[in-house]
């Protein structure tokens, strides 16, 4: 798995995928960041990470698009199947260097912040629970995209997917306003990824939306797996 991770983030910063993601990213926390200190008011920080939260979520199918897909279309599939490591170090390989660069970009949105605590008094625990949050809102989508990217050999054809993926959940919550039936209205609620991430904007570590992104990673990294694990037989 280490060697997949390593191949992988590599490969990110081999290319100008992953500083163009990252510099996006950076840029546009940077745009909000301004607007916040000419308001002058530290309470808008954390509008800045759920504006950005649609940004964020528009760049994971372009960090994901390649993970899989990319190895069917140069056909080095095969070979990275039939390397010495498990299907599983391969997914979490490549799963794992998706979510370092995300990572870093969210690391990077603290440095206004670290700046602004310099010379303005500012809510720490609001703050990093909304990184945090988003990290693992990023983390359950990266691992959709992965999944989404193993099942076709087209980059742009995993991009689209995976942007479809996130839009669905992104607008989900109004579909349950919108459903007569009280069961599956709040099923809807319960798979809500924005209902699962709202507590982290105001500070609170729910257990309960932690275990929910981790169960969702790992769900979607076991289904990744599993298609691999078929293409190796087959």
């Amino acid at each position: 798995m280490k060697a997949i991770f390593k191949r992988e983030l590599k490969s990110y910063f081999s290319s100008p995928i992953g500083y163009v993601c990252v510099a996006v990213l950076l840029a546009l926390f940077g745009f909000y960041y301004a607007m916040v200190m000419n308001s002058r008011s530290t309470s808008y920080i954390t509008s800045v990470y759920g504006t950005m939260f649609i940004w964020c979520m528009m760049i994971v199918p372009i960090l994901t698009m390649r993970s899989m897909s990319e190895d069917r279309r140069n056909k080095t599939d095969q070979a990275l199947l039939t390397a010495p490591v498990g299907v599983a170090g391969i997914v979490m390989g490549k799963f794992l260097a998706c979510v370092s660069v995300f990572g870093i970009a969210l690391l990077g949105s603290l440095l206004p912040a670290l700046v602004i605590s310099f010379v303005s008094s500012l809510n720490w625990v609001t703050v990093l629970g909304t990184v945090f949050g988003a990290l693992l809102y990023g983390a359950a989508m990266i691992s959709i995209g992965v999944f989404i990217s193993s099942l076709t050999q087209s980059q742009i054809i995993s991009a689209i997917g995976t942007f479809a993926a996130s839009m669905f959940l992104l607008i989900i919550d109004q579909l349950s306003g919108s459903v007569s039936n009280a069961a599956i209205a709040k099923l809807i609620g319960w798979i809500s990824f924005n209902s699962r991430y709202t507590p982290f904007t105001t500070g609170v570590f729910n257990v309960s939306s932690i275990v929910f992104f981790l169960s969702v990673a790992a769900v979607f990294l076991f289904f990744t797996a599993r298609r691999l694990e078929s293409r190796r037989w087959n």
